[in-house]
């Protein structure tokens, strides 16, 4: 007889499961009093919106305190793009907004109506993936994964910059073309943290794709 299929459950359905299942032991333990929950804010001014993500265009009417990595995240379910510090110092939330990359913690989904954005998700598929994608996977470029998207995303505007001859912080002479360098490489993406230190195989996957761009 042939065992039952398991039910199939996202990472994300699991976590919520085992925090709600935590909650519930707690609070039924004799002696034991349930921790309350914060207020939540009061809801602010709401604010009709168009955003075209990954060549998508949505319809969107939000808080007008609703940042460009929520709206990803909890409104169009772009979970891609990683929630990290929420400080915009680690770069796990970059997206390219417009042709250049953000920190989309940091920003208000409102300031980007009408604008394009470009996530992880559309960058490539597991069928079809973006060079840069490959890269990684061929140098292990990761080891936990939690801030690549935002690696990626990163490195396919720092290729750009590059081709397109923007200096920056290190470049030796801001009137010649820029190569990506190992110094500049490093000064480009420094915006980006692996906590993993994967950053040697990081440097590898980039450079071979920059390469082949020239």
């Amino acid at each position: 007889m042939d065992s039952p299929t398991p039910p199939l459950i996202s990472r994300r359905d699991a976590l919520i499961a085992g925090a709600a299942t935590a909650a519930a032991v707690s609070s039924a333990v004799p002696g034991t009093v349930a921790a309350q929950p914060a207020p939540l804010p009061a809801a602010g001014p709401r604010m009709k919106l168009s955003l075209t993500v990954n060549g998508q265009a949505h319809a969107l009417q939000l808080d007008t305190r609703t940042t460009l990595l929520d709206a990803l995240r909890e409104h169009l379910n772009l979970t891609g793009t990683k929630k990290g510090c929420d400080h915009g110092q680690c770069g796990a939330c970059t997206v390219i907004a417009d042709g250049r990359r953000i920190n989309s913690c940091l920003t208000l989904a409102v300031m980007h109506d009408g604008g394009q954005v470009t996530t992880i998700e559309g960058l490539g598929t597991p069928q079809h993936m973006h060079p840069l994608q490959a890269a990684f996977v061929k140098h292990d470029g990761y080891q936990c994964g939690y801030c690549t998207p935002g690696q990626i995303c990163s490195a396919v505007a720092v290729i750009d910059e590059v081709k397109r001859g923007i200096p920056s912080h290190v470049s030796a002479d801001l009137n010649a073309r820029p190569l990506l360098s190992a110094d500049e490489l490093r000064e480009r993406m420094s915006g980006n943290i692996c906590r993993c230190g994967a950053y040697s195989n990081i440097v590898d996957a980039i450079t071979e794709v920059a390469g082949s761009r020239a």
